[in-house]
């Protein structure tokens, strides 16, 4: 096994660990990215279906699609496993704003990101309209303990953004690199778990979605 191989799978498992408990870089689609995204894709669809097994009979093959989407996008790429559905989708950058890349899959649902942190999400339903958490994304980058405010809107029936406002405790995780989130409020408690060296998150989207699993395949 490769020392690609090998660094993939163990990212992929301690984030696992992290999410359980509670650079980003890409590959050249010519290169040994494929068996690397198989352990990664592997531990990524392990990490799903053990919270919700799949609607489908045959889930689809990660490493399958990675490898497909590199061939053919020369672009970023993120792989995502929405857990409570059970999905597991690559995602192609479409445009980047101060900062802010929104990914987009071929039926227009999207997932927008600033650094490693999720700040919305379109297309999805019980869509995330925006996630304010600088607070954390600095304590985050830096590997720091501390409290923060996280801010996180959606759209009610009525067409008007709520807020919803969460009292979180940044720290370092139960494995090396690894830092979570811990956030409570309205109720409501969850955790987000970041391996920022290797370009991977567990992020909680909201009531409606659940958490996202997401994985940077090419930078």
């Amino acid at each position: 096994m490769s020392r690609h191989i090998r660094q993939a799978a163990a990212a992929l498992a301690l984030l696992a660990v992290a999410g359980c408990s509670g650079g980003s870089g890409g590959t050249p689609a010519d290169s040994d990215g494929p068996s690397m995204l198989g352990v990664g894709g592997a531990v990524l669809r392990d990490t799903v279906s053990a919270r919700k097994a799949p609607a489908a009979a045959t889930a689809p093959d990660p490493q399958a699609m990675a490898a497909e989407a590199l061939a053919a996008n020369p672009g970023p790429l993120i792989l995502v496993g929405l857990e409570d559905q059970g999905t597991t989708q690559v995602l192609a950058m479409v445009g980047e704003n101060r900062g802010m890349r929104t990914y987009m899959t071929k039926t227009e649902q999207a997932l927008i990101l600033r650094g490693v942190m999720l700040t919305g999400t379109r297309g999805l339903g019980h869509d995330l309209s925006v996630a304010e958490a600088d607070g954390a994304a600095a304590l985050i980058a830096a590997g720091r303990s501390g409290e923060a405010r996280r801010v996180m809107r959606y759209y009610s029936g009525d067409g008007l953004e709520r807020p919803l406002e969460f009292a979180c405790r940044v720290g370092p995780g139960p494995n090396a690199g690894v830092m979570v989130e811990d956030c409570a409020g309205h109720g409501i408690s969850f955790q987000n778990s970041y391996l920022p060296a290797a370009g991977v998150s567990r992020q909680w989207i909201g009531p409606g979605l659940g958490y996202a699993t997401i994985q940077v395949l090419r930078n």
